[in-house]
């Protein structure tokens, strides 16, 4: 795919480019790096070329490479496949796509086993991937299978247009709804961890009280996030004294160490269809796991009835 774009402002190359395609920098300065971008008609291999109005940018996008064969031991639930877009349902435990740092099969590497159509505007480890999922976190995510899907997509989590609700089994429960604003950045302490840190960067989770244990020990809540940073939900519940269950990351000494895994999940996914561009939405019903978990020590016909799909966006009225 070959993308040719008028620049309407002076502006740094990769920096015109990340805030156009709506991807991250160092994509970006490996396209650039790697010859596939032109300023009118002339190859540019600097990230801080400088832009002027009218320039003309051909941007190159690389067709999806075929890469040595990694075994693939699991499966993922499909909610929807079209042209345009796939949406999973992705177990707990699986990593979204390859890093140097993972050695197991991912996402990634599943769609690509299945033959689905990548996009590539992402760079070669994220064919597709448009939102990221933690490795613990089961539930919804979509994928886009071309670079115009990709595009449409980004901007929708740029503009709020696209976005999750989230299901979460929590310990100590919540005094009241509640909305946190704490900006996140590395742990200088422990990079596997993030943290609210000053001068970090922006985020913002809503929070709300759903059901209660039967022994008021723990509670199921719901979160909606309003921003996209590395473990947010973690680390905002994490600094209002609460985690999720089998969280041995942001946790603390537990009933949670008999829990095999972080019992949060992706419930909710609304975006607005890049083709028909009309909003669309699904839903992934809790993993045996959590569900069996409140079966046991949740009043379970009350706690099933207040997570209904159609009346779930109305928790959040508080929010402003």
């Amino acid at each position: 795919m070959n993308e040719k774009i008028v620049v309407d402002k002076e502006e740094r190359l990769d920096k015109f480019l990340v805030e156009y395609f709506q991807v991250s920098r160092n994509q970006i300065e490996s396209l650039i790096k790697k010859g596939y971008v032109k300023v009118n008609e002339k190859e540019v291999k600097k990230a801080g070329f400088k832009l002027k109005k009218s320039d003309l940018i051909d941007i190159r996008f690389p067709d999806m490479q075929k890469s040595e064969p990694v075994k693939v031991d699991f499966d993922i639930e499909v909610i929807h496949e079209d042209e345009d877009i796939v949406v999973l349902n992705k177990p707990s435990g699986i990593t979204v796509h390859p890093a140097s740092s993972v050695k197991e099969a991912t996402v990634v590497d599943w769609l690509k086993k299945r033959g689905v159509s990548l996009s590539t505007i992402a760079g070669e480890e994220r064919h597709g991937i448009v939102h990221r999922l933690d490795k613990e976190t089961s539930g919804l995510m979509v994928v886009a299978k071309n670079n115009e899907s990709h595009k449409f997509l980004s901007n929708q989590l740029q503009d709020k247009s696209m976005g999750r609700y989230y299901l979460a089994i929590i310990e100590p429960p919540l005094k009241e709804n509640t909305i946190v604003e704490k900006e996140i950045a590395r742990n200088p302490k422990n990079r596997l961890k993030m943290a609210v840190i000053a001068g970090g960067r922006y985020a913002k989770t809503a929070f709300v009280k759903i059901e209660e244990s039967l022994d008021g020990t723990t509670e199921l809540i719901g979160a909606k996030l309003f921003t996209g940073r590395t473990h947010q939900i973690r680390v905002h519940l994490n600094a209002i004294g609460r985690h999720i269950l089998g969280d041995s990351l942001y946790g603390f000494k537990s009933r949670s160490a008999k829990i095999e895994r972080v019992f949060l999940h992706a419930y909710i996914l609304y975006l607005i269809h890049p083709r028909y561009k009309k909003e669309i939405k699904f839903v992934a019903p809790l993993p045996e796991d959590m569900s069996q978990y409140l079966k046991k020590r949740y009043d379970w016909g009350k706690t099933d009835e207040k997570i209904l799909p159609d009346k779930f966006d109305r928790l959040f009225d508080f929010v402003s």
